[in-house]
């Protein structure tokens, strides 16, 4: 196991230490999130990038402890926020984080909001949970506002409404509003942009930033699009087969890629420098099976700088300069 812990810095907020979550199949346990460690600094956006099924969201959900029960278990590791392990909290201790110190954008709206209740009684209930202590008449004036911080028209009228009448961006900024109620000190938006077409993700993740940069909060931004990371993040974690292949600032990250893996990445974004009509590069091979995971380096079979040594032992994360970390035996 990775016995690698990232240093804790006077700004962290957020650390994770040799996570290990498991699901139970009928073929047996796979690990999902295996042995990941990373922090993030206070006030700073975060990057969460790989392929589909490299276990963001499955890392983003064990934060909140949200996994799906029975199938799923953090079988090892710490969580800590501020100074706090979370894995530790008692069901009634970690609902005083939920959604009030740490909250979260789901991938698609339309799931995530309750498609019987009207936006209104969604948002007023966040207050009714989290500030008993408020009048309903303030719970609904708060609810207006936050609909109103988010830029949505006419919210009044929108708290009346249910989701299946609001467009996907809408529903979105929906979302955010609710997650916001609370002024937490994370946001985790996992894909907040899937789904929607490109005006309204460039609008989506605007206004995360915007927020961001107003409140102070910091944010975990989960996706698949390096192009998303390079305009709003600070810091990136690039995540293959459940393990961390990469971690750095983002500049650095673009500047000069360690792992082979992340290269790849970058190498298959479209740009127009590259001659019209020409071939995109891609990742030749697939991504390895959770229940089959080679001995050696999991990117081996696709790497094309691949030695012997990588096909036999697992590289470990490691430093390799200020900030930055990579899992490779090349690096």
């Amino acid at each position: 196991m990775n016995q690698k812990t990232p240093e804790k810095s006077k700004k962290s907020i957020l650390r994770l230490e040799n996570l290990v979550v498991a699901f139970d199949t009928e073929l047996g346990p796979i690990h999902a999130v295996d042995d990941i460690s990373f922090s993030m600094d206070q006030g700073s956006i975060l990057g969460i990038a790989g392929e589909s099924g490299c276990g963001k969201s499955v890392t983003a959900l064990s934060i909140l402890r949200l996994l799906p029960k029975p199938v799923s278990r953090i079988v090892s590791g710490k969580i800590w926020f501020k100074d706090t392990n979370v894995l530790e909290l008692s069901i009634e201790q970690l609902q005083k984080i939920r959604g009030k110190k740490i909250s979260m954008i789901f991938q698609e709206p339309m799931t995530a909001l309750n498609p019987v209740h009207a936006v209104g009684r969604q948002l007023v209930e966040i207050y009714q949970l989290h500030f008993p202590e408020m009048t309903p008449s303030d719970m609904k004036k708060d609810s207006v506002q936050m609909l109103e911080r988010v830029g949505i028209p006419d919210p009044v009228q929108v708290m009346k409404k249910y989701p299946h009448q609001l467009s996907g961006g809408m529903r979105q900024r929906v979302m955010i509003a609710m997650a916001l109620a609370c002024e937490p000190d994370i946001l985790i938006a996992d894909e907040p942009t899937t789904a929607l077409d490109v005006t309204v993700q460039a609008q989506i993740l605007d206004l995360i930033k915007a927020l961001q940069i107003q409140t102070g909060m910091s944010v975990i931004l989960i996706t698949h699009d390096l192009g998303v990371i390079a305009e709003n993040c600070d810091q990136v974690v690039v995540m293959y087969a459940g393990r961390i292949a990469e971690t750095s600032p983002v500049l650095d990250l673009f500047e000069n890629p360690l792992h082979p893996y992340t290269k790849g990445l970058l190498t298959s974004i479209p740009s127009r420098a590259k001659e019209a009509k020409t071939i995109l590069p891609t990742i030749k091979g697939s991504v390895p099976s959770l229940l089959n995971m080679p001995k050696g380096c999991r990117f081996a079979d696709r790497c094309p700088l691949v030695e012997e040594i990588c096909l036999q032992v697992s590289p470990q994360e490691r430093s390799t300069g200020t900030h930055r970390t990579a899992a490779c035996h090349l690096v």
